[in-house]
């Protein structure tokens, strides 16, 4: 079954499209968590960042720069949040990869979001064996 983004893509239901090309579309959030939260897109259907090829997520995080200027620009934002849910324990919604632009404009915006900090609670060679992990993953 398509997601609500493919339906926007194909335009069975409305959007309000700030930027699309043959990969990519963007389109305001219908959430608008702050003045202009917009959504980068990439135009086929992958599930989650875990199945997008670099090639496309290198196109959409081009785009996603592009749009956050702007976005910065039109609004006057003083900062922007570039956030992306992937898979149900991260929050995921819509199981259509997409790329958050949240524009942020005082101190309060900040509430919206906050991550624990575990710095106290880690020792350095738990850091080491965590980077370690990641890096053998890489090859």
């Amino acid at each position: 079954m398509p997601s609500i983004f493919s339906k926007i893509i194909l335009r069975e239901i409305p959007a309000h499209i700030v930027y699309e090309d043959d990969q990519v579309i963007a389109f305001l959030d219908i959430s608008q968590a702050t003045k202009g939260h917009t959504l980068v897109v990439p135009k086929v259907e992958y599930k989650d960042i875990f199945e997008v090829p670099e090639k496309t997520s290198s196109r959409v995080f081009e785009v996603a720069t592009k749009l956050a200027k702007a976005i910065q620009k039109a609004f006057g934002a003083h900062a922007m949040n570039i956030l992306s849910n992937n898979g149900e324990y991260a929050g995921q919604t819509v199981f259509h990869f997409h790329i958050h632009l949240i524009p942020r404009y005082d101190k309060a915006d900040e509430n919206l979001f906050k991550l624990k900090n575990n710095q106290g609670n880690l020792t350095p060679d738990e850091y080491k064996e965590r980077a370690r992990l990641i890096k053998e993953a890489l090859s």
